[in-house]
């Protein structure tokens, strides 16, 4: 059958968006710019999210000591052996990617574009490190590129998001994402599920607080509790809390329940996430590849009959 985004997955893929857009295979390409967080630098507070950890996702070429071109450049061979694909997005991905003066981010930004072959940038930021004058430049951007920032919102509970030390509400987040979107830019977030201050049902009722976003683009990952981090050592001293999501099975079954109240026109990016084995604490999920997930959800979604957005 064909579902809402006109194609034969039972979800709306991103990939499957950038493709039909660009003719091609997009790759990001991450680098690092040398930004910190608010809630590191002792603006809001110091340590940053308690479950938060850099390394788990920055690949080997990235650096803050290496010039922007250079990350790029080094990322396009990094991916050459793997992906035949000649356009790429400058992925602005550790840490807050909008916290500094405008001056220093057009610098950034402008000379990630003026790469050969890139053709658009994503932004991963902080609600709260975002404003008008931000927004209106990148709006500026937008129209000669492909812009999109993309936020850590993580939960829609205010409880859940002091425990995780990150120094702002989620009234915060969405207005970020109303603000973003008015300008004509696109928007994702990511979320996370798992956390031992929310119950079953209220993760699964956070769709109705997504679903009434002006989000393009999501990002879901099951909490994975990262060595060396604040929230390992609460994982040590309360294993209990952390009932959620033991195994893969256990997740696919919560995630397809979400998808299935998902707005249909919200693309999906992750699922899920995949940390080196040798960092994350659950056994379970120490061997764990991303493409293993996502094949297993489409599969269960296949086999039941159901899609994203079925159930809205």
């Amino acid at each position: 059958m064909n579902y809402p985004w006109r194609t034969n997955r039972r979800i709306n893929a991103y990939t499957g968006y950038l493709h039909r857009r660009f003719g091609c295979r997009i790759q990001k390409l991450s680098v690092n710019a040398g930004f910190t967080c608010p809630n590191r630098d002792g603006t809001l507070g110091t340590g940053g999210c308690v479950f938060c950890d850099n390394t788990t996702f920055s690949p080997s070429y990235t650096s803050a000591e290496k010039s922007i071109t250079q990350q790029l450049i080094e990322g396009m061979e990094f991916h050459a052996i793997r992906y035949k694909t000649n356009k790429y997005f400058a992925y602005f991905q550790s840490f807050s990617n909008t916290y500094a003066p405008l001056e220093r981010l057009k610098t950034l930004f402008e000379e990630a574009l003026s790469v050969e072959n890139v053709v658009g940038i994503v932004i991963g930021t902080r609600p709260d490190c975002i404003d008008d004058e931000k927004l209106n430049y990148l709006s500026e951007l937008a129209k000669k590129y492909y812009v999109l920032v993309e936020y850590g919102i993580e939960t829609c509970y205010d409880k859940t998001l002091k425990t995780l030390n990150r120094g702002h509400d989620f009234a915060t987040s969405k207005n970020a994402v109303i603000q973003t979107h008015a300008k004509g830019i696109y928007c994702g977030a990511h979320f996370m599920f798992g956390f031992p201050t929310e119950t079953h049902e209220e993760m699964l009722d956070m769709v109705n607080s997504i679903n009434e976003l002006p989000l393009s683009t999501i990002k879901f990952h099951q909490l994975q509790i990262i060595k060396g981090t604040p929230l390992a050592q609460t994982f040590y001293e309360y294993p209990e809390k952390f009932s959620y999501f033991p195994n893969m099975e256990s997740y696919i079954a919560f995630i397809i329940s979400f998808l299935e109240r998902l707005r249909p026109d919200i693309m999906i990016e992750r699922i899920a996430s995949e940390v080196k084995p040798e960092l994350v604490l659950y056994p379970q999920w120490r061997n764990m590849r991303y493409d293993q997930v996502l094949q297993a959800v489409e599969k269960e979604m296949e086999r039941k009959g159901t899609w994203q957005g079925k159930l809205l």
